[in-house]
Formats: C-alpha cells, structure tokens, sequence
C-alpha cells in the first residue's frame, strides 16, 4: 500500500557554507514568505559544517509542487529536490487540521448533551492528523509545554456542538478568523424555537376607543441582551450587527471584545456609514458583510471605472434602467471563475466589492476589470476584495401557489395547470423503475454534486430498482417532490426557467421586448418542437415569441408581464447566455414592475408555454414606496437594536402572504378583489420594512376567519377549496402514491455486487477502507443526530420527515435548515475525499475506491441496521470511470 505525500523534499548540492537559516531565506525570497516550514542540514557531527544535503519542510503541498518545478540556483549551485516521506515536524498536512488558541475543557459527561468540567486550559495547540490516525494536543502551564496524544480508536463519540453554517463563508468572519470562537450568533425564539409572535413582546392595551402598546418582559429583556451583552465564563458577547436573513429569522451576531480586537473595531473595517442617516438603511448595509460569499481577487481601486447610471424621469417619479448592474471584462471574468472552481466563465456575478453590491454581468467591449455603477454603492469603503455571492446558470423553472393564483386571475384555465401536475405525477410514479424517467426528473433539480453522480450512474447502465444508493436516493427524491406538489404546488414548467436579471448595455431592446439565450437541457435538444428556439450553437439557443416573465414574492395582478422575446445579433455577440436581458428604454423599468425588483441579483421566472401566457394583463402596480426615515444626527448601536426589536413586534410578511392566498381563494375576484389588491400594496411595505424602517399594518377585517383545506391548517377552522389549489390539491391526495419500502437494505442481503467496479490490487487498501468507512459513519450519524435526521437519505437530501413543529411552520427556517445540512454533509464528503489523498498515492485511488465499495457492499460487510450506502459513492466519478473500462473489457 502506497505512502501518503507529505510536504517535505530531500535537498542535495547545498553549498557546503550556507546554514539553515541562509537556505530558509533564500527558499522564502524565491517562493514567498512563510512558504517554509523547517530546514533541516546534515552535518557530520554536532556544528560542523554542511555535508551539502538536507530536509526541507514546505507549509503545504502546493508550496512544494511550485519548488519542483522551478530551477532553483542558490549560491551557484543547482539545487537538486527529490521526495522524502520523513517530516522534519510531524505535523498535519493540511492547514485545516492545524488550530491555534483553542480551549479544551476535560470533565465527564453528565447528560447526553452536557458535560461537567473539571479543569479548563486556554491557547491550546491542537493537530488532528487523519494520515495518522491521531488527534494532539499541546497545553502550556506553569511555563511548560506538555503534549497529549488520543489515537482515533480511543475517540469513542465527536459531538458536533454547532455545526457551521453557511455563515461561516461571510466576508467578515473570514477576515477576523483567527478571533472565530469570539463571534456568537444568538437567535430569540419560543421554547419549541419556533418564532416568537409578536404580541408576545409588545400587547396592546385597550382604552375606549384607542389602543395603547405595551411592552411586555420579554421586549425589555431582548433589549437588554442586546444593549448589555451575554457573558459565558471570562468573556462578555457584545452587539455587533446582523444580516437580512437574520433579522427575518430574529438573530443577531455578538462579539466578545478582546485585547487586540474590540467589537467596535469591527464596525469600522466594515466600513463607512455616518453618511447612512435612517436607522433601517444603515442596520442593512452592515448586514452586507455577513452575504455568505467565496473571495476572489483584490482589484486594485485603478482597475475600476465608475460609470453612469441609466436613469428616467416617468411622471414625476424617478426610474433607474440600470440598478444594481455593472459590467466585468472577459479576461477578468475568465479568472474570477477559476477562483470560483468554475470550469466555464458564466455570463453574470453577483459580487460585494467594498461598500458596492450588485452583480456585474460580462461585456466582450469592456478594457476595465471592473465597471460599475452608483446604484451599486450602498456605503463608503477602502476593501478592495472582490467577493462572489453566485453567479448566473440555468435554473429549472417551477410554479408556486402565488403565480399560479395570478394566473388563474388573468384567465389562465385550471385544466392548464392540472395537465402540467397530471404530467409530473406521471413522469414521478415511473422513476423508481424506468430509467428515462428518473433521469428526466433528476434533470429537472437544481444541479449537486450527489445529483450528478445519481445521472451519472443511470448513464452508465445502473437500473433505479436495482442499485442500492440509487434506489434509496431515488425514492428520496420521489417523496419529497410529492410533498413540495402537495405543500406549495411547485409544479414543473419544462419550457421555462429562473434567470436572474441583466441590462441591454447596447440599447438595441425597445420596451416590451426582452433577450433570452439558455442553455438548452437534453430534452430539449431531442424536442420536436423547436418553435421557440433559434439554435446558436449546439448547446445553446435563442428564445423568440411571446414569455411570460415575473419575480417572487408576486400578489398583484401586474406582477405578471407578457413581453416579446427577440433575436438580436448584436446581443448574440454579445455571448449572455442564462440570463434575462431586459431593455433600457421605456417609461419604467419591466425588472421593477415585477413586484418592484431590480437587477443587483433579482432571479426572474420566464416561460415559453403559450398555456401560460394569459390573455388578460392587468398595469403594474406603483412599487416607489415609502422613503426611509432619516434622522437629524448620526445613528447610533441603540438606534439598531431598538430597531431589532421593533422589527420583530412589526414583521407582518408572513401573515401578509397567508390572508392573501387565503382571499385569493375564496373572493370571486380571486386577486383582482380589493382586498387582494390592498394586500398586496401592505406586502410591498413589509418587504421594505427592513430598509424603510416603515411597517405594514395589517387591518384586522382583512384577518382571515377560515382556511382552506390545502393550506392543512388543522388546528383553525377549514373551508373545502373550489378553486384551482384546491382542485390541485385534491387530485394529489386522489393519485397512487409509492408506500416507503425497505427494499433496500433487503438488496445488500441478497449479494447485488457489482464485480465491474473490482480492481486488482484492492484487498491490499481493505483495511484501511474499513477505517475510513467506521470514521464516515461515525461523522455522518453525529450530523444526522445534531440535526434530527432518523435515515442516511434524509441526511444526504436534507428533506427530514419528523422535523420540528417550528419548521413545519417556517418554511423560510426549514429551508435555511436544509442548506447548512446540505453544506455539512457536502463539508464531510469532502473531508472523505481528503482521506484518500493522505491515504495513497494518486495512481493507486482506484484501488482504494474498489475497496470502499468492497467494505460497503459485499455481503461479508453486511451489518443490521446501519449500512451507509452513500460512503463509496462519494468516490462516484471514480467508480464509474472503473465500471465503463470494465464494461468495455467483458465485452470486447
């Protein structure tokens, strides 16, 4: 079995005169500074002079690859690198497994989730070496360094005590890492953790025909955490900011301010906002840091053009054509998504660059790297870091509840929309047994890296009922698209997409047209109906007709626009592909008639399908709104955090949203009726609560009294609906659904192996594929037990069964839930692979793949209960490529 690389050469024609400390700074003047680790020169004896070779130690294995390849002449001589497995310092390979400054706590459990701690030591060192099985600890007390090592057999439970989030990719915490474990994200919730109502911390008191608000004890003790802090043993948590997210889900960052770092001095690198004079505008624009974001490249302030926005006065009210977009140069671009991972340069970024946000779409014509606008500004800043938030990709397109309520009300017929469901149902009940089928379904999803492999496989022969990881991940897939049909009425939409938005920089485009260039998806490409489509090359294609184009959130009729998707050559030259280009021309930009959107990363629904283009098209409504109110003098911390809580007391969003499907529903009007309308104009206020500092008010006639039955408010009055969700809705309870099976884990027991997938040489890595296998499982039920999650699919889809009352309630919570899943076991999966990189030699990968498919699959490693049929998988593109030679081989 191969031995794995480690980031120290051998060294030979050093000048007999230089020391290690001459080698060093020669090595890190060539290489950069910090590139080495430890130098190591032999000698014959103790201080006698060099025998003109030596160790070198490298900081990582990219520092010693950039070595290998350079001609290093030091001194005259030619230095002569080969490799060595011997380390000067036993430390991890990677960077990652080396924590400074952590704590360790020593004690004894006393209950599953709490430990009792007998004695504490701070600025411990702690190395985790997979390579070696092994995990140190290096503790300093009383001047002495004592060293602890724990070998990974003797770890007999890893409790993960709050898994990172997405926030962990913020732009501020990556700048102030080292001082990680003094951020805190503190979230006010019920005891269930479901969301505090707002007449829990404000009440109003009645006095004849006047209501007076009254505070309650828990809106004095929210403000007094936020205004005092949280101290947890020796440290004080100190308000620093929060997002938009988290001010939707009521949480907050806190910071505990130390000798070298004060809470403070975090809000000044953020940026400049004294200029920033309205509470709710001021708390938002520092929330921008927080945009979970990938770095890129620092462009220097000389590499940016500040250029013009495109700007109209329409009847006394002032439109911006171009909000929110710049522009980015094709070279700049290409190196952008390379550090993004990206194997082809997309068309559109959404990016923070200093105190600018927006997106920045690609222009064939631009010399600049950066082109932006003022529009983009939102704060003064000296960060010179250009982060990415995403980027612009073709996304399926699917309905909701509220579009098609919208449609329904502008004369699109219920038959339209149950056809579509009818064809989903039917194309879902064959996807557990065709192979077609489920490959069209998975085309369907947004793109991952699990998703892929399951395609992958059915392309490579594998059938849906018979393999065991894609029969369980199938059915998986299955269950929860039933219950997004049934729950939300996300119906497919084959001719269409989600898009996010762009700007005709040539002003080609009149008002009413927009240009559309997609990726084209295999079905697509087989269609016989090409009506739509003028192909531009073999993968891509123009769309051209009659679309129907809005945005979510969408409750006012006018949300919904019809406009004319053109060919222009020009735009084609252009080479925007996967994005919706509206015009610069006309009396109001279509982006903000689309529930008042703009183009600094709105996504937009278009479709093609001349069912969906309803007859009827109502104006759109006036989305100005209200303007933020601004104070005389500098905003101050307590101005926020009163805000904070203010906003919490006035956040009627979500009960905005449920009246209006409720009425939608039930008024013959459906959401032409007044109340709708008045509605909608109360949720165009809330959505802007947190910028405006203004709230809705929702009336209380406008309440709903009953709820339908799709809704499945079992615990409020219910009404059966005659209207095109409930026809929906009904039609799913009365189809054939597939019961959950244990087939399964039946198949392992019956010795389905797959022979193809066996290399020669794998028993060799046998051993070894068990202990990564045992580390695996491990991991992956400690996330499954952190997060609730009964079976390994619900873990690897983050779709939970028996979730929490509170994320049955909150599908913004559930689905913010299913994103750090997603991302922890994305995170694990990776760690695994990791493991094969420290385990063996690159050639020897196909060995160590078949052998963890081995330990996996063959019957002599079948095990009751838990099985993990997902651990080979994660090596998947090496399997396959196995499986194909393989294949090749028996038939040749």
């Amino acid at each position: 079995m191969g031995v794995a690389e480690r980031p120290t050469v051998r060294v030979s024609n050093i000048p007999q005169n230089v020391t290690a400390y001459d080698l060093l700074h020669f090595l890190e003047s060539t290489l950069g500074p910090d590139s080495v680790f430890a130098v190591d020169i032999f000698t014959e004896r103790k201080n006698w002079k060099s025998r003109g070779f030596g160790r070198v130690q490298f900081t990582t294995l990219e520092v010693k690859s950039k070595a290998q390849s350079l001609a290093l002449t030091f001194n005259s001589h030619t230095l002569r690198l080969s490799e060595t497995f011997d380390d000067i310092v036993v430390r991890p390979v990677q960077p990652k497994h080396r924590l400074e400054n952590c704590v360790l706590h020593v004690g004894f459990m006393v209950k599953e989730d709490r430990m009792s701690v007998l004695e504490s030591w701070e600025g411990v060192r702690v190395w985790v070496m997979p390579e070696r099985g092994r995990v140190e600890f290096w503790v300093w007390q009383g001047g002495e360094c004592y060293k602890m090592e724990v070998l990974f057999p003797d770890v007999l439970e890893a409790v993960g005590c709050g898994s990172e989030g997405e926030d962990v990719n913020a732009l501020l915490l990556k700048n102030f890492a080292p001082y990680a474990s003094d951020f805190m994200r503190v979230s006010f919730v019920e005891e269930d953790w479901g969301k505090l109502p707002a007449n829990a911390i404000s009440a109003s008191i009645q006095r004849g025909i006047f209501a007076k608000p009254f505070r309650t004890g828990i809106y004095h003790r929210i403000l007094s955490v936020l205004r005092d802090g949280i101290v947890i043993g020796a440290k004080r948590f100190e308000f620093l900011a929060f997002s938009a997210s988290q001010l939707r889900s009521n949480s907050v960052w806190m910071f505990a301010s130390n000798e070298k770092v004060k809470a403070e001095d975090i809000r000044e690198w953020m940026g400049c906002f004294n200029k920033i004079r309205s509470v709710s505008k001021c708390a938002a624009r520092m929330g921008q840091l927080f945009s979970s974001s990938l770095q890129t490249l620092v462009v220097p302030i000389q590499d940016v053009e500040i250029i013009p926005d495109v700007e109209v006065t329409s009847d006394g009210v002032d439109y911006c054509f171009s909000d929110g977009i710049g522009k980015i140069s094709v070279s700049f671009a290409g190196q952008v998504a390379q550090k993004c991972g990206l194997n082809q340069t997309p068309s559109a970024f959404q990016i923070r660059y200093g105190g600018y946000k927006g997106v920045v779409a690609v222009d064939r014509n631009s010399h600049m790297k950066l082109s932006l606008r003022g529009s983009m500004l939102k704060f003064e800043s000296k960060t010179t870091m250009l982060n990415v938030t995403k980027w612009s990709e073709s996304m399926p397109c699917y309905l909701n509840r509220e579009i098609i309520s919208l449609l329904s009300t502008l004369g699109v017929e219920d038959q339209v929309f149950e056809k579509l469901q009818d064809e989903q149902l039917c194309l879902l009940g064959k996807m557990l047994s065709n192979r077609e089928a489920a490959l069209n379904v998975l085309q369907s999803l947004n793109g991952s890296d699990s998703r892929n492999i399951l395609v992958k496989m059915l392309q490579q022969g594998y059938e849906p009922n018979q393999e065991p990881y894609l029969s369980m991940m199938l059915q998986a897939h299955y269950e929860n698209l039933l219950s997004d049909l049934k729950s939300r009425c996300r119906i497919f939409v084959p001719k269409g997409r989600i898009l996010v938005g762009g700007l005709d920089e040539t002003g080609i485009l009149n008002y009413g047209q927009v240009y559309v260039r997609v990726t084209m998806t295999k079905a697509e490409l087989q269609s016989w109906d090409q009506s739509f489509f003028r192909k531009v090359d073999d993968t891509t294609c123009v769309i051209v007709g009659s679309v129907v184009v809005t945005k979510n959130p969408c409750l006012h009729p006018g949300d919904i626009r019809v406009l004319e998707a053109v060919y222009e050559v020009n735009l084609e030259e252009r080479s925007l592909v996967d994005c919706l280009v509206f015009p610069q021309k006309g009396e109001r930009p279509h982006p903000n008639e689309c529930s008042g959107g703009d183009l600094d990363g709105d996504q937009f629904f278009i479709s093609w399908d001349k069912d969906l283009i309803p007859s009827q098209i109502e104006p759109p409504m006036d989305y100005t709104g209200r303007r933020p109110r601004v104070m005389d003098h500098d905003v101050t911390l307590e101005e926020i955090q009163k805000f904070f809580v203010d906003y919490m007391i006035n956040d009627t969003l979500g009960a905005i949203s449920t009246a209006h499907l409720v009425l939608a529903d039930r008024e013959p009007d459906k959401a032409r009726s007044q109340k709708c309308l008045e509605l909608a104009n109360l949720h165009s206020i809330a959505v802007d609560f947190a910028k405006t500092g203004a709230p809705a008010e929702m009336p209380r006639v406008l309440k709903p009294k009953e709820f339908p039955d799709f809704m499945e408010r079992i615990e409020k009055p219910m009404y059966t609906s005659n209207g095109v969700l409930g026809k929906l809705y009904h039609a799913i309870l009365g189809s054939a659904t597939h019961k959950r099976s244990n087939l399964v884990l039946e198949k392992i027991g019956q010795a389905i192996y797959d022979h193809n997938l066996e290399v020669d040489g794998f028993e060799a890595f046998i051993e070894i594929a068990v202990s990564h296998k045992d580390q695996y499982i491990e991991k992956l039920r400690t996330l499954m037990t952190y997060y609730g999650a009964e079976n390994e699919d619900e873990i690897l889809t983050g779709n939970l069964r028996c979730r929490a009352a509170y994320l049955q309630r909150d599908n913004r919570r559930y689905s913010d839930m299913k994103d750090r899943i997603l991302l922890s076991v994305k995170r694990l999966q990776n760690e695994a692979k990791e493991w094969v990189e420290s385990s063996c030699k690159k050639h020897e990968h196909q060995q160590l793949a078949s052998a963890w498919y081995h330990v996996s699959f063959h019957p002599s490693y079948y095990r009751e209960g838990f099985n993990c049929l997902s651990f080979p998988w994660i090596l998947g593109d090496i399997l396959l490529n196995m499986k194909s030679v393989n294949s090749r081989k028996a038939h040749g």
